[in-house]
């Protein structure tokens, strides 16, 4: 736009120097008059010209230098906006760091009243037990001298809180990989030997310690699944529960309290029973089940011995995994004309047992998984998940991360002294 206007201009004066040029000429000035007059009009025409280009110039230069100020301007602006984003964000960060510190602090001041409020029930059924064998009373006497050390051993276990919690793997299948944990509760005696439940169930049960075992172990798989949870590992936890934990009208309660105030484990921590518990229950353990379903919190049946279950009663006591040993799944396979099926499902396709609980959301499980050929079968009857030493043993979980879950330290023999100074 610019070179046209100078050209133009330019015309202009060429035109105007000619004009001149012949009105002198033709008024008798004659040819050099008419030349000169040309001359000079142009060179007058074209000095105006050059000051007329150096206007334009600086006229552009000016605007150049006000784009850029304004541009200036804009990025300062977005520059300020810029920081102040960042100090908005930076608060907030630094505001949901305090807020998740202070949701840490009061869920573990929250598991330690429940632990305090497990520890005076524990004290109780220990005392109890302690003064009816001082006493002799006449269970006591029956009880052969072996069964009652490792009843002492087994109170010694608990008073000193020599409870060790183990995880074992479950995976999913063909891929193997890890989903799931099993918790196991394992005591150990004075000498550091780690007794396992067969050995020590056919004593504690009958004295009523189970509960208190199985107590320990929940709290601990909580602490688990926190930890878990905070290194974003989306791993689940089986966990134990008994029908004295369910059936306690002191425990529970308090239990179902905390379990409230964190309704973000219920995708993680899943309670299970076996087969002949949850076909005993009474409407005391049936209602608390329910309580903890409501809280979004599912359950699991392992230790089956019958695979004709009512699906529709499992699902209604949301049951969601089942877990069956593979050696009874595939001792349950036989050849009919219609194909393979299981012996106490006849009328059903063997593999279509899974897609049959599927139906009613529930998963099976196939536990004790040993061998590498016992995984062929099981992958033909489209199951899921398994869990067994071919996938990985029970470990232990030692000292720093059992210290975070431990009941406050010595309590047990605390209450003792106390007992014993009264």
């Amino acid at each position: 736009m610019r070179r046209l206007t100078l050209a133009l201009l330019s015309g202009a004066y060429l035109c105007l120097s000619l004009i001149v040029a012949l009105s002198l000429w033709r008024n008798g000035g004659g040819w050099g008059a008419g030349v000169a007059a040309l001359v000079g009009g142009l060179g007058l025409a074209f000095a105006f010209h050059g000051l007329i280009e150096r206007a334009l110039e600086s006229a552009g230069i000016r605007g150049e230098i006000a784009n850029l100020r304004e541009a200036h301007g804009l990025l300062i602006d977005q520059i300020e906006r810029m920081d102040s984003r960042l100090n908005e964000i930076a608060q907030t960060v630094a505001e949901e760091a305090v807020a998740r510190s202070e949701a840490l602090s009061t869920e573990m001041h929250e598991l330690e009243d429940v632990v305090a409020s497990l520890s005076a029930k524990l004290e109780g059924q220990l005392s109890t037990e302690m003064a009816a064998a001082r006493r002799g009373d006449r269970f006591g006497e029956r009880r052969s001298s072996n069964a009652q050390v490792l009843l002492d051993t087994v109170r010694d276990a608990l008073s000193d809180n020599r409870v060790d919690l183990y995880l074992q793997p479950v995976v999913s299948l063909p891929q193997r990989r890890t989903v799931f944990y099993e918790s196991f509760s394992r005591l150990r005696d004075e000498t550091g030997r780690v007794m396992m439940p067969a050995e020590y169930l056919a004593v504690a049960e009958p004295e009523g310690l189970v509960a208190a075992i199985d107590n320990l172990l929940l709290f601990r798989c909580v602490q688990i699944v926190r930890r878990l949870a905070k290194q974003d590992r989306k791993v689940g936890i089986f966990c134990n529960i008994s029908l004295a934990s369910l059936s306690d009208e002191v425990f529970f309660p308090q239990f179902l309290e905390f379990l409230q105030a964190n309704k973000d484990l219920a995708g993680a921590l899943i309670f299970e029973m076996g087969q002949a518990a949850f076909d005993q229950r009474g409407p005391v353990e049936a209602r608390h089940m329910a309580r903890l379903a409501d809280l979004g919190f599912q359950f699991s049946l392992d230790k089956v011995f019958d695979l004709d279950l009512d699906f529709q009663d499992l699902a209604r006591a949301d049951i969601k995994y089942i877990k069956i040993g593979a050696e009874l799944l595939l001792e349950q396979l036989t050849e009919s004309e219609g194909g393979v099926i299981l012996r106490s499902l006849p009328d059903l396709q063997a593999a279509d047992f899974a897609a049959l609980t599927r139906r009613y959301g529930i998963e099976i499980i196939a536990e004790k998984v040993e061998a590498e050929r016992q995984i062929v079968d099981v992958l033909e009857l489209n199951i899921g998940y398994g869990q067994g030493h071919l996938f990985g043993e029970p470990r232990a979980i030692r000292d720093a991360v059992l210290a975070e879950s431990d009941p406050p330290a010595d309590f047990f023999r605390a209450s003792m002294r106390r007992r014993a100074s009264r």
